[in-house]
C-alpha cells in the first residue's frame, strides 16, 4: 500500500464537491443572526440605557428573514424599540434600522453604529392618542 492514497495526495479523499443549489438552499434556510461585533454595539447601548433606567429587559430573535433585538421597559410590555437587521434591505436603504413602540423608523441605515445613535440623543416616549 503506498502513502500516497493514504495522505490524501491526488485521491479523492482530498476534494470534497458540494453542488451550488444545495450551498445555496442550506443558507437560505438559516435565520438572519447578528454578527459579535454588532451585537457587541447593540449591547453597548443597552447597558447604558438600563445604567440610565429606561429599559429593564432585551430580546432577540432570529427569524428567517431578520434578526430582531427587541427592547423593554418592563417584560410584560411590547416593545419600547427594536434593532432590526434585514439583509434583503442592504443595497437599498440600509440593513439596519430602529422601529418605536408605534412601527415608526426612527432611523435606518448601511452602518450599525450610525443607526444606533438615534439613542445618544436622549429620547422620550410619546403616547399617540
Amino acid at each position: 500500500m503506498s502513502n500516497r492514497a493514504n495522505s490524501g495526495e491526488g485521491g479523492e479523499e482530498s476534494a470534497i464537491l458540494i453542488p451550488l443549489q444545495e450551498a445555496r438552499r442550506e443558507r437560505q434556510t438559516m435565520p438572519v443572526c447578528f454578527d459579535r461585533r454588532e451585537l457587541d454595539q447593540i449591547l453597548k447601548v443597552y447597558g447604558r440605557m438600563v445604567a440610565a433606567n429606561e429599559w429593564r429587559d432585551y430580546a432577540i430573535d432570529h427569524l428567517a428573514d431578520r434578526a430582531v433585538f427587541s427592547v423593554f421597559r418592563r417584560t410584560s410590555e411590547t416593545p419600547l424599540y427594536q434593532i432590526v437587521k434585514d439583509p434583503k434591505l442592504a443595497r437599498k436603504q440600509g440593513a439596519f434600522s430602529v422601529v418605536a413602540m408605534g412601527g415608526l423608523i426612527l432611523k435606518r441605515g448601511h452602518e450599525l453604529a450610525r443607526v444606533l445613535g438615534v439613542f445618544d440623543n436622549k429620547l422620550k416616549l410619546v403616547r399617540q392618542a
